[in-house]
């Protein structure tokens, strides 16, 4: 299902490939776009739209791809430009679009333009990047935390300037306040488009530009762990004013817009973490801007009917007609199927499984699905010694990274080793577990959580058009119960009732739909009854009021 003017990417389904981890076509341990491009019968046969493929492109890995190189090229471990060509040329034969990341608010230090800015204060790109001069004692500029934890700032012996560095210090950010740099970062894009890319994954856009006051961020009041502690990450210390989401950046967002309309049917997705982040999705997809922005809210670990009652609604009084992505799981944070199932055991949290899904395919937005969360894989548990993660390793104990959502594709357990991903040591170990849940374990059970997250998509492909841009409205129903109407300009209502909690619950309909259609996919429990629903646990109903 798509919405009007051929707008495909409108309630749209995304599959995001995290490409280290997907499938290993020539036997190292990574995986690679050959890999990709030999499981594309299998990504088609999920029903989704499109594929967003983590960064390939040429890099130290640092951070794995997020700390660029080289963005006109393809990191050899991932193949070449020409296995790219190949991808996109079958992606698009089996009707897949295919969306690539961008990382335009930082590069990696071994990026040549950074190599030559930091040689001197005067050099041609010794304006490319965000240098400051220290505080009379030596200090860092501000107070700017990076995301990672610890200051923001890293001293540079050679230009005796600190660089601005949001995350990790092999990743410093890019001055786009320089027209040059601008210049730069648009024809990288055109580089891509003319390769025949569908559109863009932005990578922490808001990010893009700072504040060149360089004033210092205020403190924000502490929220305390169970443990009555503060943040293990000292980032989560400041409200973040002055060093991302600056009003320059909408700006530079119209002119990749301009880029994008010269290849009719791309898009945009942005990334868009923030301290306000239904303001800034709202600013960032209303007008000549992106198409559609996801933030971190439905990536926390709460997800109680209340919260997503507080979260949905808030979003529906802000974005008005910005377009939301709805995102539960990435490369970033803990697989859902852990993280949101506390208290549940496993068999009630694989039942769960298809319940947010519905609720992401109903709700007024595209969706984001990643890889494996068709499979219900559980969040791994990487030991110590098997850490790569930056992030996890500088935090460990207390965070343990984000390995334990990147490990590799399970893809057969016929005794196949490491689960068909790999006939070498992968990067990641597989766990056990997920050796149970593979891909031909699945296959040919009807009841599988992969057939039954295909059964969703296509149940979705099938509802009425008017769905796509129809409006929302969520019920307060102080219980267990996500209620929420969805309202189309041509007349057709929607009610959507899910039950997130562990007891049966029972809603009331309304009048208006006492005649309604149930177009509830059959994979779901739940009944009418004396004008009633009934719910069991993971039960959900959808209805479809006609004018």
């Amino acid at each position: 299902m798509s919405g009007n003017n051929g707008e495909w990417w409108r309630n749209g389904v995304i599959y995001q490939i995290y490409p280290r981890s997907f499938c290993d076509a020539n036997g190292d341990g990574i995986g690679d776009l050959p890999g990709i491009t030999r499981k594309l019968d299998y990504v088609q046969s999920l029903g989704v739209d499109a594929i967003w493929i983590s960064p390939f492109f040429k890099s130290p890995m640092a951070d794995f791809g997020y700390d660029v190189s080289d963005y006109r090229d393809v990191d050899p471990i991932f193949g070449s430009l020409e296995d790219f060509d190949r991808l996109i040329e079958a992606a698009h034969a089996r009707g897949l679009k295919v969306i690539i990341d961008q990382i335009l608010s930082h590069s990696s230090d071994q990026h040549p333009w950074f190599e030559e800015s930091r040689e001197s204060r005067d050099n041609p790109k010794a304006d490319w990047y965000v240098w400051a001069d220290p505080k009379p004692d030596g200090s860092a500029p501000n107070n700017w935390m990076s995301n990672f934890s610890g200051s923001a700032w890293r001293w540079c012996t050679r230009r005796r300037q600190y660089y601005l560095t949001n995350f990790l210090r092999e990743q410093p950010d890019l001055n786009l306040h320089n027209p040059q740099v601008q210049e730069q970062l648009l024809a990288d894009l055109k580089f891509w488009l003319d390769r025949g890319v569908d559109g863009f994954r932005l990578d922490a856009i808001n990010h893009a530009f700072h504040n060149r006051s360089l004033a210092d961020n205020p403190p924000r009041p502490l929220a305390l762990d169970e443990k009555g502690l503060p943040p293990v990450n000292t980032y989560h210390y400041q409200w973040h004013i002055h060093d991302k989401s600056q009003p320059e950046n909408l700006v530079f967002l119209q002119r990749v817009h301009q880029l994008m309309d010269r290849y009719p049917g791309t898009i945009t997705m942005g990334e868009v973490g923030d301290d306000n982040t239904h303001k800034i999705m709202a600013e960032y997809t209303t007008g000549e801007r992106l198409n559609m922005a996801y933030s971190f809210d439905l990536l926390t670990e709460e997800s109680s009917a209340g919260f997503l009652r507080k979260t949905l609604e808030k979003n529906r009084e802000v974005i008005e007609q910005g377009w939301p992505c709805w995102s539960i799981s990435n490369h970033d944070v803990p697989r859902s199927l852990t993280r949101w199932n506390k208290g549940f055991d496993s068999e009630q949290a694989l039942a769960r499984a298809p319940l947010f899904l519905l609720m992401q395919l109903t709700l007024r937005g595209s969706v984001c699905l990643y890889q494996g969360e068709e499979l219900g894989l559980e969040e791994a548990d990487i030991a110590l010694e098997d850490l790569v993660d930056p992030y996890g390793i500088n935090l460990w104990p207390e965070f343990k990274g984000r390995d334990g959502c990147r490990t590799p594709m399970p893809w057969f357990n016929s005794g196949e080793v490491n689960a068909g991903f790999s006939k070498a040591k992968p990067w990641l170990p597989v766990p056990e577990g997920h050796h149970r849940k593979a891909v031909s374990l699945q296959e040919d059970d009807p009841h599988s959580t992969l057939n039954r997250f295909r059964a969703l998509i296509d149940w979705h492909r099938q509802l009425p058009p008017e769905l796509a841009t129809a409006e929302q409205e969520v019920v307060d129903t102080e219980n267990d119960l996500l209620v929420f109407y969805r309202r189309g300009s041509n007349g057709g209502e929607f009610l959507v009732v899910l039950n997130l909690g562990r007891d049966e619950e029972t809603f009331e309909v309304p009048g208006e739909f006492a005649g309604a259609e149930d177009i509830t996919p059959g994979l779901f429990a739940g009944e009418h009854r004396s004008g009633k629903l009934v719910l069991p646990l993971a039960g959900a109903r959808v209805l479809h009021r006609k004018k």
